[in-house]
């Protein structure tokens, strides 16, 4: 007896509602389903159901049984399903999301290649400062800055960057550098809208993270518009260390704060399905998981000495690692 065809036949049985249902379904035999099922419960000593000319009903144990074949059985072709997909060629449209200086600096430069790579693929890469809903906005994968909070999304992690408190040094020259996070109050802060939490910097002080309120002349959603306003001094920005990479090693932004900065901001790869992954999304992530493996995110930035007396500085001192 074929056990795997025969669960299958039993599965049918009860979904139909009836032998002769099932048998149509299947195409094969009232005859054959009978000495299928009859050779299954022959197996395992129980009565799976109790038939009559009318109707068919389970038994405790059938109904148990039932549970543990739908499951298997769905098993067995979800791993036959994601076996053809692993060896498919990628094709088809793929569509990524992105934020939108991230996008441009990180993921349009990488697409050549990838499309060279992979010709039967087309990427339509849709780049947006807010948090895309994959699921009913129809993106295949999105590259996202920050924790994983859609728990039916499945998120791979492929590099991590600071958030470093930067200005110019002319605006530090008339302003002075804040000392300690309590200090921006004093101090004028550019906003990033978009953040969640726009008003408040995050610090690690004395160990716990702490949000400290900012305020300040302007308030943008586009952080480039803010990098530029710092350069020119009208204030303090919390900016990814991967957009001032640049401005801070040519001098034109200075680091402040940097005893207090905060755990590393994870780079992610998000899905809407860990089964099943399409041949195109795995070639995607693959192909952006082999090209920054070496990426510098943190933008080669390095820390000052840390403060005397901060605990918070004397630990992250020891890790210069983004």
């Amino acid at each position: 007896m074929d056990r795997l065809a025969a669960m299958a036949t039993f599965a049918k049985v009860v979904e139909a509602g009836s032998l002769s249902a099932a048998a149509r379904t299947l195409n094969i035999s009232l005859a054959a389903v009978s000495r299928q099922l009859a050779a299954l419960e022959e197996r395992l000593g129980a009565r799976l159901m109790n038939r009559t000319t009318r109707r068919l009903a389970l038994t405790e144990g059938g109904r148990a049984y039932y549970e543990r074949c739908r499951r298997i059985l769905g098993d067995v072709d979800e791993a036959e399903s994601a076996l053809s997909q692993f060896h498919a060629e990628p094709a088809g449209r793929l569509a990524v999301s992105a934020s939108v200086l991230f996008g441009q600096l990180f993921v349009g430069p990488l697409l050549p290649d990838f499309l060279a790579r992979f010709p039967r693929v087309a990427v339509d890469l849709t780049l947006v400062d807010r948090f895309v809903n994959l699921l009913e906005e129809g993106f295949d994968v999105a590259i996202r800055i920050g924790a994983l909070a859609d728990s039916r999304l499945v998120a791979r992690r492929l590099g991590d960057f600071r958030r470093v408190v930067c200005a110019s040094p002319a605006y530090l020259r008339a302003h002075g550098a804040p000392r300690e996070p309590k200090d921006l109050a004093q101090h004028a802060c550019l906003t990033f809208s978009m953040l969640a939490d726009a008003d408040a910097w995050r610090f690690s002080v004395g160990g716990r993270e702490v949000a400290v309120p900012i305020s300040g002349p302007l308030r943008s959603n586009n952080q480039r518009a803010l990098i530029d306003a710092a350069m020119a001094g009208v204030g303090l920005f919390l900016a990814p260390s991967w957009l001032v990479r640049e401005p801070v090693a040519a001098g034109r932004l200075a680091i402040v704060l940097a005893g207090f900065e905060p755990a590393p901001t994870p780079i992610q790869a998000v899905y809407p399905h860990a089964r099943l992954l399409s041949a195109k999304v795995r070639a995607f992530v693959d192909y952006l998981a082999v090209r920054w493996e070496n990426e510098d995110f943190g933008g080669g930035i390095t820390r000052p000495p840390a403060r005397r007396g901060s605990r918070s500085g004397r630990r992250r001192s020891r890790n210069s690692q983004p």
